[in-house]
């Protein structure tokens, strides 16, 4: 997935009310940008950081520029707009380049499912069950080089997991796939510790038969890529 217009790189003042940012560009002006990420952002939002912002399309926007990716040490990136996530994947399965979804005849986004919910995707194809797949965007990273979800307590994500979990029993496939939108990760797990209903919703899901997928990214300021499956470790 490539950027639709050219990233301008920044120093980020402060993040506030979760979806602003005040950054300073390259030329010594201080604007606003949009912060498209509801999560705690744990250790992705120091003041100092250097950040890549998305100019608008509209000129008549209100912010003309959105918060996309904060520079990590080592040379690494993060992607810190969670509506990055989705649109990868989508790419990705259209071109079945997601080995452990790959074969499907369509698929379709926000597909209505549940009590009142839409699936990210749903998967369909001849000889096999539906598959329904939600998307989570993983930022979180606190010990070695392994990505943790949530980031803070998401009553949303253990209701994905719920209706992830009816679909399986009513015989469908049922997938919840984590993508770690850093590329400093090489596992995924679940942060128990931040938000112990997801993590009872999980184990809960896992006994029913809700697969556990995650891919890593490979992020440049030019776009996103798809990157190679990671382990899953299965919740405890």
């Amino acid at each position: 997935m490539q950027f639709d217009r050219p990233l301008i790189r920044a120093t980020l003042l402060r993040r506030y009310k979760r979806f602003l940012a005040d950054v300073t560009l390259e030329d010594g002006r201080q604007v606003t940008a949009h912060c498209a990420n509801p999560g705690a952002m744990t250790g992705l939002a120091q003041p100092g950081a250097a950040v890549w912002l998305r100019p608008a399309a509209n000129p008549k926007r209100k912010l003309q520029w959105s918060w996309t990716l904060v520079e990590l040490p080592g040379g690494h990136f993060a992607s810190v707009d969670t509506g990055l996530a989705n649109r990868l994947v989508a790419e990705a399965l259209a071109a079945d380049a997601v080995p452990a979804l790959a074969g499907y005849a369509s698929v379709r986004p926000e597909v209505r499912y549940g009590a009142g919910s839409r699936v990210d995707f749903l998967l369909r194809g001849p000889d096999r069950a539906d598959a329904y797949v939600e998307v989570k965007s993983v930022t979180l990273r606190r010990a070695g080089r392994l990505a943790e979800f949530p980031d803070t307590v998401t009553a949303r994500g253990a209701r994905h997991l719920a209706a992830l979990t009816e679909m399986a029993a009513q015989g469908h496939r049922a997938v919840l796939l984590y993508l770690a939108q850093r590329d400093d990760c090489d596992a995924v797990a679940l942060a128990a510790d931040i938000d112990p209903a997801y993590a009872a919703a999980a184990r809960a899901a896992h006994a029913a038969g809700v697969e556990a997928l995650a891919h890593g990214t490979r992020i440049t300021p030019d776009g996103l890529r798809l990157d190679r499956a990671l382990p899953v470790r299965p919740p405890g």
